[in-house]
């Protein structure tokens, strides 16, 4: 990942030779899209709001915290929300499975056990989303948010809200292979909220709100015992990540004031014992959708998880419940 990122966010010749493969990718997806928004591909819509949480980009911008934040958001207005995901980096599975906070994690994938947990709602893993949706239905739910599927244009969207990293913001500009992204940049102006992650300004030459993730007291692994964050400074730290922006997570940490070593694996990681043991006895503190695949692979106290909290502005949310108001 950190080499696809050299080309990918900065300007080099690998990028520059790979663009004509952009171009391709590029006019593919302009295809697909414009064949089902034509209705030259069969598309379903769903008898309940679905809302569409997504991005163009290659690489984690934090759409499950968004999603997280939007159920309980939903639920304070009288909704009965439900969550579809695809199940990335589970078992690819052509029947719907419902999830609970203490399903397997490499069985329907770690982001859709930290949704369950989180939310408390139902939440269904599949790679066909229309039969995730439907069972979500089954179980009495009144509107269906899709975590990803932005370009899962079979599945009708009443809301699309794509995320962007402010950081990162959209590379280099190119698709996929020459850059991270899946769709052109202006896809970002037909969505219906643009949502970007962080503090710092990005051009990205549509209307955007800011969301920022609040980082939590770390919680222990074995028993849930919490701990503020300032206990953990004055000794080494191992920071472990498998997420698709592990950045992230590093820089929060360090600026809590806290040092770290830095432990990267790949997004969706299946870890092994050996991954995480340490000859040392420095704690040990890596992410919540870490910590749902470490729980049952750990049995010593040093092990920690660091919750984070989308803060969504009051602006956003209130076009959003305006904008289902007006779809009902």
């Amino acid at each position: 990942m950190q080499r696809l990122d050299h080309y990918w966010y900065h300007n080099n010749p690998i990028a520059v030779l790979l663009r004509p493969l952009s171009w391709c990718f590029r006019g593919l997806a302009s295809l697909r899209r414009n064949g089902y928004r034509l209705g030259l591909i069969k598309s379903v819509r769903l008898p309940v709001p679905v809302i569409v949480v997504g991005n163009i980009s290659v690489g984690g911008t934090g759409k499950t915290p968004l999603v997280i934040a939007l159920v309980e958001w939903l639920v304070q207005h009288g909704y009965q929300p439900g969550v579809i995901t695809r199940g990335y980096g589970g078992e690819q599975r052509r029947e719907p499975v419902l999830v609970n906070a203490d399903s397997d994690p490499y069985s329907v994938s770690d982001e859709a056990v930290l949704l369950a947990k989180r939310t408390a709602r139902p939440v269904a893993a599949c790679a066909d989303r229309i039969a995730a949706s439907r069972l979500l239905l089954e179980q009495g739910c009144d509107i269906v948010l899709s975590d990803d599927g932005l370009q899962h244009y079979r599945l009708q969207r009443d809301v699309e809200i794509a995320v962007v990293d402010a950081t990162r913001g959209v590379g280099n500009g190119f698709c996929l292979p020459a850059g991270p992204l899946r769709e052109p940049k202006k896809r970002l102006k037909t969505v219906d909220f643009v949502i970007v992650n962080g503090s710092d300004r990005v051009d990205l030459g549509c209307d955007s709100h800011t969301m920022v993730l609040r980082a939590h007291s770390p919680r222990r692994l074995t028993d849930d015992e919490e701990q503020a964050i300032t206990n953990f400074k004055g000794v080494t730290i191992h920071a472990l990540a498998a997420i698709g922006n592990p950045k992230r997570f590093y820089d929060q940490l360090r600026s809590s004031g806290l040092s770290i070593i830095e432990h990267s694996f790949p997004d969706h990681h299946r870890y092994r014992a050996e991954d995480i043991e340490f000859a040392d006895e420095y704690p040990v503190l890596m992410t919540e959708k870490d910590a749902v695949k470490c729980k049952k692979i750990v049995d010593s106290k040093r092990y920690w998880y660091v919750p984070v909290e989308a803060v969504l502005n009051e602006a956003f949310k209130q076009s959003l419940i305006n904008r289902l108001k007006y779809k009902n």
